[in-house]
């Protein structure tokens, strides 16, 4: 989730490796990019949209705001791509570039929540910058102290259960 806001929520998906790589498309950016560097499917919505995410540990220590680092929680935040990564004037632990986003409207995401269509838990700092994405979700699950564990043995294809 990157914005929650009363007119609705923004978010991306972390777990959809494209085929292309990132040197395709934002080459500079290649160095800091986390493994798998490839551009990664945000979701549905504007698939024209790029969205850059981040990890510095540096951008919570500094007081001043950083141009081109927007912060979502601590010291995770979004990028603009259109600046040199070596301009940015805080160093990046990790990075992940998106094309579109998951959007809800106002309510809608309130919704889904209060109907259990989504599992709410605790993100650690390296869930979106793994490099195994495509296992991130039974990762997520397995460490789960609840029932909602017990989602992370479901098989790929559930109609071959």
């Amino acid at each position: 989730m990157l914005e929650h806001t009363d007119e609705g929520a923004i978010g991306i998906v972390l777990n959809r490796p494209s085929e292309t790589p990132l040197d395709d498309v934002f080459p500079e950016w290649r160095a800091i990019a986390s493994a798998p560097a490839t551009v990664f499917a945000g979701g549905p919505v504007s698939p024209d949209a790029v969205i850059a995410l981040a990890r510095s540990e540096r951008a919570t220590n500094d007081e001043e705001p950083t141009d081109g680092w927007v912060e979502i929680a601590g010291d995770l935040g979004t990028v603009d791509l259109a600046r040199d990564p070596l301009d940015l004037g805080i160093p990046l632990d990790a990075l992940r570039v998106f094309v579109g986003y998951a959007g809800w409207g106002a309510g809608q995401l309130e919704s889904e929540l209060a109907q259990g269509g989504w599992f709410v838990v605790a993100a650690e700092p390296d869930d979106p910058f793994g490099d195994e994405p495509e296992h991130m979700w039974r990762r997520v699950l397995r460490r789960q102290r609840t029932r909602v564990a017990m989602f992370a043995q479901y098989p790929d294809d559930v109609t071959t259960n």
